[in-house]
């Protein structure tokens, strides 16, 4: 697997605490695992009998390769998320790229972004900056992956607080809804 998915020597920064010594990961060894579940993951659902098949099918735009792909990639960035900000509630994924006729025919955009709901108590510059981190060693790491180097982003994610989900506004109103609703992929 070394030579399909290399990888990168990264840095641990330790933060001190009262209690006893943290060490959160940083966005690259966290992607790194992200991708590495996430191509075992195809592996399984797919029924392929390696990783470098699935790698292959997601380099040439293999539409369910790419959607159990993105599904468990949403699933993983939702439990980072929650494990590294207290503040997460639930994380949810949307899938509106596609229209009804391109899912019928089972066509979707290899390249197209994971679009997230993440319902936070609060929106804090942690959460954007833990948000931003991870979607750009995502768009880098898959980028390389699938041979798509010109990624900016793989991540769409939106961040909605309790009065969101309480008054329905914005994209707090799509918890609810009964002709779209968003798939939980994580909840604390």
């Amino acid at each position: 697997m070394a030579e399909i998915f290399p990888m990168k020597q990264t840095k641990v920064v330790e933060v001190e605490s009262a209690a006893s010594p943290f060490q959160p990961p940083d966005a690259d060894s966290t992607v790194e695992i992200t991708l590495a579940q996430a191509l075992q993951f195809c592996v399984q659902k797919m029924g392929v009998d390696s990783v470098q098949a699935v790698v292959d099918r997601l380099r040439q735009g293999d539409s369910t390769a790419c959607r159990h792909c993105r599904y468990s990639i949403a699933k993983q960035v939702g439990e980072s998320l929650g494990a590294l900000d207290e503040n997460v509630k639930a994380v949810y994924v949307v899938d509106y790229d596609a229209t009804p006729e391109d899912l019928c025919f089972g066509e979707a955009t290899p390249t197209s972004l994971i679009h997230l709901i993440v319902w936070a108590g609060r929106e804090t510059g942690a959460l954007d900056s833990l948000v931003t981190a991870l979607d750009l060693a995502l768009a880098q790491r898959y980028g390389d992956l699938t041979g798509r180097r010109q990624l900016m982003h793989l991540l769409d994610v939106q961040v909605i607080d309790d009065a969101d989900v309480q008054n329905r506004t914005g994209y707090g109103a799509l918890l609810s809804s009964l002709y779209h609703p968003p798939i939980q992929v994580w909840k604390r």
